[in-house]
């Protein structure tokens, strides 16, 4: 797999988890009433976000693959 392949699949899997971080945050809040699960329910969305943006910000400050 070239470097630019797997650059492109390393973003994609930073997009999802920013996707499955604003999914989780909206059960999080408006769906799930039970305090306990609500709060687990709102770190793993918290951690999802965190992860994402760090993948994020690394194929991004990484610069062009040169291919």
């Amino acid at each position: 797999m070239s470097p630019a392949m797997l650059k492109m699949w390393v973003s994609l899997i930073g997009m999802g988890l920013m996707f499955v971080a604003i999914v989780a945050i909206y059960i999080s809040r408006y769906k799930v009433k039970h305090g306990f699960i609500r709060a687990i329910t709102a770190i793993i969305a918290y951690l999802c976000m965190i992860v994402g943006g760090i993948i994020m910000v690394y194929v991004v400050f990484s610069g062009p693959t040169g291919v």
